[in-house]
């Protein structure tokens, strides 16, 4: 999961290389030409080279491409490259075929500058790449012999490893051989680096390359010392000791020792007794319709949508998302997306705003009509939420026991918000979350949505002292049934809770 930057470090800024602007401007010039070499093309050639430059330019800001260090292009940027050259196309071909049906132009002209445009972006990147290994290599001269490195385990973090040593070490280091336990990757490549057998073959491996000139001077093991088989360990270690090698282990170099394999609280508590409440046939089931409603709102509030977005660009600025990493079903961590209503927390001279300052009354308006929250509809859609549950929450706020909220997807609206919202006490809320679970079924469900829309209008209201005590009090109580028709015994507290 991609973690983005925070939402108020975010602003949108125009940047344009000018490489970029020339590459804009003569990849249709040049697309035009190659396809009418010699002949006249005239206004209509004229009108093209000028409206594919504008749209160029709008993309080139829009997705930011100017932004990324070209020595450390990746596919993310290749991405932006690619829609960059998509951008520039797509609507100089739609407005002018719209206008001029692109008289004048040969239907082949697009294709050839999209070629064109493409293949200038890279090369200027390409060169700005050269430009700076040569800049690097003049100012820091680099050893003539680089250190070699036998690596020891094969797993992600090594190969991590490689990849870092291949790319951002420049040389000073490479890893010339692997060395793994298991022996179906004898024989075979990593990152272009042989697997050349087990780690007892290590001293004899360090042998037959320094007869070949090849000097070893580390070992680095990419596991734990704890996983490696004690004959292996013993070995490593002393090999290493009677050549005078420095043995380095990666999970100590990342800070990552230690029992990894335990799981997080949050994914611990999930797997505690109350986690096979998610088993219920109505929450499997739920999903499906939860998938249906999500999309159908997503279209239908698409005006709502607009509108929101546009309050808080005018009040807050760029962007207009605000996220947060929230805890969801399983102890799955995801991105929980809203409509920004709070200000950045310092102003244009750097001096801290007080937070009665930061909500402005456009803030208050999103929040209370729950504009704020649209944005979890797509949350709802790629399955991270649910419509009706528990609300999702930041990880530092779960409470020493979370297995049974943890075990449903969260939600958008609950029965904790239709019963007091804001008003509760985490304590209340946990405990109306839990009754919820214990006793979600459609009848509940509908209910909760129509009293999300007394909310929305009325605002919260605190349900009555005698009916939340009760539900709290339930919810302390084992759960014998997943139905809202549970027992005979629950019938009084159903009642208390239609008087919600």
């Amino acid at each position: 999961m991609r973690t983005h930057s925070p939402s108020s470090h975010a602003g949108f800024s125009i940047r344009l290389s000018p490489f970029d602007i020339v590459v804009a401007a003569v990849a249709p010039i040049l697309a035009v030409y190659l396809r009418l070499p010699g002949a006249s093309a005239g206004f209509a050639a004229g009108v093209y080279c000028f409206v594919s430059l504008i749209f160029s330019l709008i993309g080139f800001a829009v997705l930011r491409i100017h932004g990324a260090v070209p020595r450390y292009l990746s596919m993310h940027d290749a991405r932006d490259l690619a829609l960059a050259v998509l951008a520039a196309m797509l609507p100089t071909c739609v407005v002018l075929f719209t206008f001029t049906r692109l008289e004048g132009i040969p239907r082949s002209v697009p294709a050839i500058h999209a070629l064109l445009l493409g293949a200038g972006l890279i090369a200027v990147r390409a060169f700005a790449r050269i430009a700076e290994e040569e800049r690097r290599a003049r100012n820091g001269a680099r050893p003539s012999v680089p250190e070699h490195i036998i690596l020891i385990g094969l797993n992600d973090l090594s190969v991590l490893f490689m990849k870092y040593l291949e790319a951002a070490d420049g040389g000073e280091r490479r890893v010339v051989a692997v060395l793994d336990e298991n022996p179906r990757w004898y024989g075979r490549s990593v990152n272009g680096v042989r697997v050349y057998g087990p780690p007892a073959h290590l001293d004899r491996l360090i042998a037959e390359f320094l007869t070949h000139g090849v000097a070893i001077g580390r070992v680095v093991v990419g596991i734990e010392a704890a996983e490696l088989s004690a004959p292996a360990a013993a070995e490593i270690r002393r090999v290493c000791a009677v050549r005078r090698l420095e043995l380095a282990f990666l999970p100590q170099l990342f800070a990552l020792d230690g029992d990894r394999r335990r799981p997080p609280p949050a994914a611990a508590a999930a797997a505690a007794p109350g986690a096979s409440l998610a088993s219920s046939p109505y929450f499997t089931a739920r999903r499906a319709i939860d998938f249906a409603v999500a999309l159908v709102l997503i279209a239908a509030l698409a005006p709502f949508w607009s509108l929101a977005a546009l309050i808080a660009f005018i009040d807050v600025g760029s962007p207009v998302l605000f996220w947060q990493q929230r805890i969801g079903r399983g102890g799955r961590a995801f991105h929980l997306y809203k409509f920004r209503t709070l200000r950045p927390a310092f102003g244009r001279d750097g001096r801290e705003l007080p937070e009665e300052r930061r909500l402005s009354r456009a803030g208050r308006f999103l929040r209370r009509t729950r504009l704020d929250e649209l944005p979890q509809l797509v949350n709802v859609l790629v399955g991270d939420m649910a419509l009706i549950g528990p609300r999702p929450l930041l990880p530092q706020d779960q409470p020493d026991n979370p297995g049974a909220r943890l075990s449903v997807r969260p939600g958008i609206t609950g029965w904790a918000q239709v019963n007091g919202g804001v008003l509760l006490s985490p304590a209340e809320k946990a405990g109306l979350d839990a009754w919820y679970i214990g006793h979600a079924s459609p009848l509940l469900d509908l209910r909760i949505l129509l009293l999300t829309v007394r909310s929305v209008v009325s605002g919260d209201r605190r349900p009555e002292p005698a009916a939340k005590a009760e539900l709290a009090a339930a919810a302390r109580r084992p759960v014998v049934s997943t139905r809202f028709a549970a027992a005979a015994g629950d019938r009084k507290l159903r009642g208390e809770a239609r008087t919600l």
